[in-house]
């Protein structure tokens, strides 16, 4: 075959018809003219081929059954095929953008709520549990500026006091007991307060995980084993201080590490004798919930709300009182009220109130509950860390899918770049076709003179290969 572009182009396609090969035989007409014989026949074979295979396609006219089934078949199949793929592609581009924001939306949404999260608890979120457990570790010094607080609030237990003592004639039995002690004797333990005295030694529980800088636990920090006067060092505190010389290991040799007397060498058998650890009685050992302190103990701690809570109701209630106007029986009744009661003004109630609200929202925060929580059971620590954890372990997932929504976003649009062109492609086709199909048609009815035998003539053509209804619809598809 000769070099020729237009000819390249017509032979690329998948599907080569009559008119295709009419063309190829117009273009070797030029091409192959030095092969033409005087007779006006070419002797090129190429030449012959191809008007080899047109006299094949126009014996018993095949090739108007060919082009009618390829031109229904274009205009029936092929072009809507194309144009619901590309319409498919429109829709899941569409999709994955909504998906795409919904994903991005919902990411920042769960950000959105760890950040909140963390501000509630009071930490950053960068090392949630270590943060935590700090918190926890400041929570005495915060609870004991909570204490002193109380003693602002002297003026209103006494009026408190003095207004039960003159309504209810409670002489016997103390009112706000906890609060009154906390005025005397602040945040102590709770063994101080239930047994009166302070304790000798506090054993603490520790809470297991809490960052600390003592040596592990379980390990034994030896020092320098030939300084005198070296401690003895143990990763857990129990209270129990060991003084100078105050372990006997038994009778041994004069050879004494500071003031730790080892025992024979020879002997496998060690006794070991506590002679003096600073504790005159066990009663003055605190530890576990006696170790606690007042507002760390839940029910001390709530003993303590209440009665905060008892005057913010008791100072409500006399706003209340004091902002209507009073009748002559209740002006009456406080005429032999104690001065405290009677020199009260409304101003200074509110003033009180505003104090007390004040305490009780410092101990009732949500960042104070989740560190008495947490100061409560130690797995509440794993607990919301997890919580948390998982919030922006949703939120990276959100990410990952808003990425593939992206991904296939982009898939959806280069398979509509891809089926764009193809469908240009057959609808011009398909139009050129058309175009041919309508010059055959007229040249038909001029050979036939009337459009009913050239319809007789199309649909007798070929008819066990091609059906009549084919060559219908191509009839229909020229008119």
């Amino acid at each position: 075959m000769p070099e020729n572009e237009e000819i390249k182009q017509l032979l690329s396609g998948s599907y080569i018809h009559y008119f295709h090969c009419l063309r190829i035989i117009d273009i070797l007409k030029g091409t192959e003219a030095s092969s033409k014989n005087i007779f006006g026949r070419y002797s090129s074979q190429r030449m012959k081929d191809w008007q080899e295979i047109v006299s094949l396609y126009e014996k018993d006219n095949t090739y108007l059954a060919e082009v009618s089934s390829l031109l229904v078949r274009n205009v029936t199949y092929e072009v809507p095929s194309l144009k619901k793929q590309i319409s498919k592609c429109q829709q899941a581009q569409q999709e994955f953008s909504r998906k795409e924001l919904e994903c991005q939306s919902g990411a920042a949404d769960m950000r959105d709520k760890f950040y909140s999260s963390c501000k509630q608890y009071g930490i950053t979120g960068d090392n949630i549990k270590w943060e935590l457990l700090a918190l926890v570790k400041d929570l005495p010094l915060i609870l004991s500026d909570i204490v002193k607080e109380t003693q602002g609030l002297s003026e209103i237990i006494e009026l408190y006091a003095a207004f039960t003592s003159f309504v209810c004639e409670w002489s016997e039995e103390p009112v706000l007991p906890m609060l009154r002690y906390s005025q005397l004797k602040g945040n102590t333990t709770v063994y101080e307060w239930r047994t009166g005295s302070p304790p000798s030694v506090i054993d603490r529980p520790l809470i297991e995980g809490t960052p600390t800088n003592t040596v592990a636990e379980d390990t034994i920090d030896w020092g320098d084993l030939g300084s005198a006067g070296d401690a003895v060092t143990v990763g857990t505190d129990y209270g129990i201080s060991l003084e100078e010389d105050g372990i006997d290991w038994g009778n041994t040799a004069e050879e004494s590490i500071g003031g730790i007397t080892l025992g024979d060498e020879k002997d496998s058998t060690v006794e070991i004798e506590v002679l003096d650890v600073g504790i005159n009685s066990p009663e003055g050992l605190a530890c576990g919930e006696d170790a606690l302190t007042l507002l760390e103990y839940s029910q001390t701690r709530n003993q303590f709300i209440d009665e905060l809570m008892e005057l913010e109701t008791f100072l409500s209630q006399r706003l209340t009182e004091m902002s209507e106007e009073g009748d002559v029986v209740s002006m009456s009744q406080f005429q032999l009220a104690p001065s405290v009661i009677q020199s009260q003004t409304r101003d200074k109630v509110l003033a009180m109130l505003v104090q007390v609200r004040s305490m009780i929202e410092r101990l009732t925060t949500k960042k104070m509950q989740h560190l008495f929580m947490i100061l409560a059971s130690p797995r509440y620590v794993d607990r919301v860390t997890d919580i948390l954890q998982q919030k922006m372990k949703q939120a990276d997932i959100l990410v990952l899918k808003q990425q593939r929504m992206v991904e296939k976003g982009q898939e959806a649009l280069a398979e509509q770049a891809k089926l764009e062109p193809q469908l240009d492609q057959l609808i011009k086709r398909t139009r050129e076709l058309q175009k041919q199909c309508r010059n055959i048609r007229k040249f038909l009815m001029l050979e036939n003179n009337t459009p009913n035998e050239v319809h007789c003539h199309l649909v007798n053509v070929n008819q066990e290969q091609y059906p009549s209804e084919a060559m219908v619809k191509w009839w229909a598809v020229l008119s």
